[in-house]
């Protein structure tokens, strides 16, 4: 979906697909045909944007061939949809029955994520419409914190690699709770020394809302650094008005799943790295808390919980509010879909909730006075 702000920008929005199992290009290609067309119609509208996530193996047998990148993108101009984002946050196994730390590994300080990314901004090189301005790869925020070994160089070799492509693709690095860079402060003074012309920031409405951030203080902090918002990912945390309430206690317990990893906060970092462990007596619960479970954008969980929606709005406002846009990617991110306690029963209930998601996100951004771009 494309959008056009009073600037003259053309903004792009797209649903992440690494809601969605695949890890082979056959995978992929399903993908569009059982998800991706399904949303497009159910929305109404001739193009929909989907923010790819090429595993690793995927990313590697599409370098090794060039017929099968044309195949994919002969696939998506066929089936209506446009890729000018991707995913590069997973590496691989990201549907795994355990995920949790796992995600961040190989982190920024190795090679193989340098190499991965690459070939993901290639790949993208040759799958954007050719009407598109740029491309984003969004990617971890150099990695968990205990984990961290310093970047080794990877960072200057990821900006020159970049620099030189034929076509321009961005890289972002979002920050996480828990990881080396997990605020908009830490990425000011983390990130201060990259090539910010091909290197930013991708800014991740959960994860702001669970560090406690103001969203209007956070982009601020990151202009006056210099660092771009390559990409929004527009998604939303759990809150937990009161943690003390038993109901509420009962409610958070139904969250808890081995699957991802869902780092809890109550005020400002640090917190719990887990939501069992913020239950466990991991934070005092005398304050909201805020949980790193991405829920739907379009409507709250269950009574005594809710979720940070407003964060959201309030970042896509100090986004596109303005008389100039301050990033031209969105990107619905809720890829815990299969995970929450009310779960779609099958592919027709979670089409229609990605449809609802990016529903709520459009008239959101006509709302900013965005134009929709229907041609």
């Amino acid at each position: 979906m494309r959008f056009r702000h009073r600037d003259g920008t053309l903004v792009h929005l797209a649903y992440c697909t690494n809601v969605h199992q695949a890890e082979d290009l056959d995978g992929v290609l399903a993908q569009l045909a059982r998800f991706g067309e399904p949303v497009r119609d159910r929305l109404g509208v001739p193009r929909l944007g989907l923010g790819l996530w090429l595993a690793r193996p995927v990313a590697a047998e599409l370098v090794r061939d060039p017929a099968a990148v044309a195949r994919l993108r002969r696939e998506l101009t066929a089936r209506g949809l446009e890729v000018v984002t991707l995913n590069g946050f997973p590496y691989q196994g990201f549907h795994d029955p355990v995920v949790k730390h796992k995600v961040y590994r190989p982190d920024w300080s190795t090679p193989e994520r340098t190499r991965y990314t690459l070939d993901l901004a290639r790949l993208l090189a040759e799958l954007m419409p050719d009407d598109a301005v740029r491309g984003s790869v969004s990617t971890l925020p150099l990695g968990w914190r205990t984990e961290w070994r310093g970047d080794d160089g990877q960072l200057d070799v990821l900006a020159k690699g970049l620099a030189g492509q034929e076509r321009p693709v961005r890289v972002a690095f979002e920050p996480e709770p828990g990881c080396v860079v997990e605020t908009t402060a830490q990425a000011a003074t983390l990130l201060s020394e990259v090539d910010k012309e091909w290197l930013g920031i991708c800014l991740d409405a959960c994860h702001l809302a669970v560090g406690f951030e103001d969203p209007a203080a956070a982009l601020g902090r990151l202009e006056a650094a210099g660092l771009a918002v390559v990409k929004l990912q527009a998604s939303a945390a759990l809150e937990a008005p009161d943690p003390a309430d038993p109901a509420t206690r009962t409610a958070l317990e139904s969250f808890v799943e081995p699957r991802f990893l869902h780092q809890s906060n109550e005020g400002a970092p640090p917190g719990a790295d887990d939501l069992d462990l913020a239950l466990a007596g991991g934070l005092p619960g005398r304050a909201p808390w805020r949980v790193h479970f991405h829920v739907p954008l379009h409507a709250d969980p269950a009574p005594p919980l809710t979720s940070t929606r407003p964060v959201l709005a309030a970042t896509l406002a100090e986004l596109f509010g303005g008389a100039t846009a301050r990033t031209d990617h969105v990107e619905a991110e809720t890829y815990t879909w299969q995970v929450l306690p009310d779960a779609p029963a099958d592919d027709t209930g979670l089409v229609a909730g990605i449809a609802a998601e990016l529903d709520w996100t459009r008239r959101q951004l006509t709302a900013l006075g965005l134009e929709e771009v229907t041609a």
